[in-house]
């Protein structure tokens, strides 16, 4: 390997790492929720079938009812039915709560494909699922995605 080959892949090399430690500076290392929103407007039915199945989901994954809920939300109708879904199964709902027994939660309600897609995130935890929507109704279309992050 000649020395100009070799000057040009250490630069590259660092520029590379370089580049990687800058995206992890800027994502800030801890998790911060942003004001969740329902872009796909459910109506009350489906808003409800949906955040059922995403508290469930979430209870089985940071437990049911331990601690309170820093909901940030809309207005919408899944709003509204994921506060008395999560107050269903025993959390505290509180967008103020902050604090060791504080649970960040934002959610966004999107369509894509046809479908519509359900995220749920926590410091700890995401969820996320596809649903088939029609008059009132929303069945399940995929699996549920986990994504846990590990506690800083």
């Amino acid at each position: 390997m000649s020395d100009f080959s070799m000057k040009i892949s250490r630069a590259l090399a660092i520029g590379i790492i370089s580049t990687s430690l800058a995206a992890c500076t800027t994502t800030g290392g801890y998790f911060s929720p942003v004001a969740s929103m329902d872009a796909a407007q459910l109506d009350s039915i489906a808003a409800d079938a949906v955040a059922g199945d995403m508290v469930a989901k979430l209870a089985e994954n940071v437990g049911p009812g331990t601690g309170t809920i820093a909901l940030k939300s809309d207005d919408s109708a899944f709003a509204a039915s994921l506060d008395k879904q999560l107050r269903g199964w025993g959390y505290a709902v509180d967008p103020a709560a902050t604090g060791a027994g504080a649970i960040p939660l934002a959610y966004t309600v999107d369509t894509a494909d046809g479908q519509v897609l359900v995220r749920l995130s926590t410091p700890t935890v995401e969820l996320a699922r596809t649903y088939s929507t029609s008059t009132g109704i929303a069945v399940p279309a995929s699996p549920v995605s986990v994504m846990r992050r590990a506690e800083s």
